[in-house]
């Protein structure tokens, strides 16, 4: 279990050279754009443009500020994007185009290596107590508003905006947590 706090997240380049992006966590640690088996990073997207190509690699996006933008995925009807909106997964080697719908966006990006990972990515809305399942070997909870408590190994930790916490080896166990938040809890599985 490793907390990541916000104020130690890696800023970078986009791969477009279009903007900057905010790495949250990515496997092999250290790992470049190109090398990376998974990567959970947020983005603030200021004008309109294509998306990054990744070979290989599959991704899950939410919209996590701002009003929202369509996406122009090659092959699907356009889809528009927005906080209230479920997170949208599509490949990432396939040519997609955002349109912001009234200013700039903040969203949080999951990917994973085809060939051999998958992942999911869900909203989870913390009011109180609540008991979290972990469904895979590598789960990243994101504190995206608010602030929480968590319990693990019989330790109280807390979470602010922006932390994460990174869970390995955590398939069918639970994570308790107390507080009032918004998150989001990546599932990382082989196969």
């Amino acid at each position: 279990m490793r907390i990541l706090r916000a104020g130690d997240h890696k800023r970078m380049p986009w791969k477009n050279g279009g903007g900057e992006t905010v790495e949250i966590a990515v496997s092999p640690e250290d790992a470049g754009l190109a090398g990376f088996d998974w990567r959970v990073s947020m983005a603030t997207v200021a004008t309109d443009g294509p998306f990054s190509i990744f070979p290989g690699i599959d991704r899950t996006l939410a919209i996590l500020a701002g009003d929202g933008m369509v996406l122009d995925i090659e092959g699907r009807a356009p889809v528009l994007l927005t906080m209230a909106s479920d997170p949208l997964a599509f490949p990432a080697d396939i040519p997609v185009g955002a349109r912001l719908q009234n200013g700039a966006i903040t969203d949080l990006n999951v990917m994973t290596r085809r060939a051999g990972l998958a992942h999911t990515l869900s909203r989870v809305d913390v009011d109180g107590n609540r008991i979290v399942a972990l469904p895979s070997s590598t789960c990243l909870l994101l504190c995206h508003l608010g602030t929480l408590s968590f319990r693990w190994d019989d330790d109280t930790h807390a979470l602010t905006a922006g932390d994460a916490l990174l869970i390995e080896d955590s398939a069918g166990k639970v994570l308790e947590i107390d507080g009032e938040a918004q998150c989001y809890l990546a599932s990382i599985t082989t196969g």
